[in-house]
This record gives C-alpha cells, structure tokens and sequence, in this order.
C-alpha cells in the first residue's frame, strides 16, 4: 500500500516568499492516515527521536521506508530544482512540545532540504504550535504562512542563512515526522549520537525530578 500522495506534491506550487517552500495538505492519502496514526510510536518525551531508536507498527513503518524512497527523492529533487540523489537522510520522530520548542532558527547548514510530515487528528489539530515561515531572525509576528499541524499535512523548505522559522509556545501533544537531506554521512552519524544522548538525557532527568 502506498501512503503519498505523489501526484499531489508533483502538482503542488513552489512558493517563495519569504524562501523557497512547498506545502501539501494532503501529501498523506486520507484512506492510510488513520493506519499510520494507530502505528505511530509511543512517545512521551519532548525533542527529536531518531527513528532508529523507536518501535512503530507496520503502518509506519512502511510510511518510513516508502518516504526515504528513490520515488519521493525524485519528486522533491524536482520540486526543488537540486539534485538529491548523492546525499543521505536523516528521520526524527516527535510526539511532544515543550516550553522551549518553537525558538526562531534556520536550521543547520549541514540540511539541505527539510521535509516535515504533521500527524494531529481530533482536537490537537486545532491547538497551538503552528509552524510560522518568518521573514526575519527576530519578530515572529511577521510570517509569510502558517502551517497547521493537521495529520497528512506536509511542509518542505530549502535551507539557506535566511529560512527562519518558529512558532508560538505550545506545551503538550504534537505528532510531528522531520525528514532532512544532508550534506554527508558524517552528520547523519553525528545527528544519530546527538539526539541519542538528548532522549537519553531527558529521560534521566524526568525519572529523577518527574519534569522534562
């Protein structure tokens, strides 16, 4: 079973204020959200987990496999205009916002294009947290857009020194898949060690003081 929705990110207009992005409502197919949603893994602690260190169900799993594909690389290679094929990727699942999440930045300039994959249904696709791509390093006020977190919604953007983005402080359930292709091998290795020791960091912190 096939869970994109290709044609709709082959149709989908690039925009380019304030950067170079791309955002398709429906990049998940409606009939396999409600699959993919029943086998997202557990996760109940904030930041980024690599999906190597999870335990999802076959559903998204295979979303997993499917995403990393030479047909989506393809897709988002021309989308984009950049040739994708010679670098790797890297996948981090999220299942909570903390206090501290939404901070304006760029992200790093080892990223060359993020892909970000929203999972809310219900209530939660309605609250707080919605990605804002800003048009400056300082005022969150001023956005080009403003992404809601739906389930099957997908967001991708060129890195570059002035990709800022943020949000507003949102505390609590937030179901989000981040997808980035990166310059070398050597930082999917560094990314993977790095969010290894911060989940188990936060971990060791919330058994000992009940707070992340």
């Amino acid at each position: 079973m096939s869970f994109i929705d290709l044609e709709a990110l082959q149709t989908a207009s690039i925009a380019y204020d304030p950067y170079d992005h791309v955002i398709v409502p429906q990049f998940l197919k409606l009939d396999g959200v409600a699959h993919i949603d029943a086998d997202y893994p557990v996760i109940d602690s904030p930041g980024s987990h690599p999906l190597s260190t999870l335990a999802p169900g076959l559903a998204f799993a295979a979303l997993m496999e499917e995403l990393q594909g030479k047909e989506v690389q393809q897709a988002f290679s021309k989308k984009f205009g950049i040739d994708l094929s010679p670098y790797p990727t890297t996948v981090t699942v999220r299942g909570q916002c903390q206090e501290k999440d939404g901070a304006i930045h760029t992200d790093t300039p080892s990223k060359i294009v993020t892909v970000l994959i929203y999972m809310n249904t219900g209530r939660l696709a309605n609250e707080g947290g919605r990605l804002r791509l800003l048009r400056s390093a300082t005022d969150l006020s001023d956005y080009a857009t403003e992404i809601p977190p739906i389930a099957g919604t997908m967001l991708a953007f060129r890195r570059s020194d002035r990709s800022f983005h943020g949000h507003e402080t949102f505390i609590g359930k937030r179901r989000v898949i981040q997808m980035n292709w990166v310059t070398s091998e050597m930082v999917v290795r560094r990314e993977l060690r790095r969010h290894r020791l911060s989940a188990w960091a936060k971990s060791l912190l919330y058994a000992v003081t009940g707070k992340f």
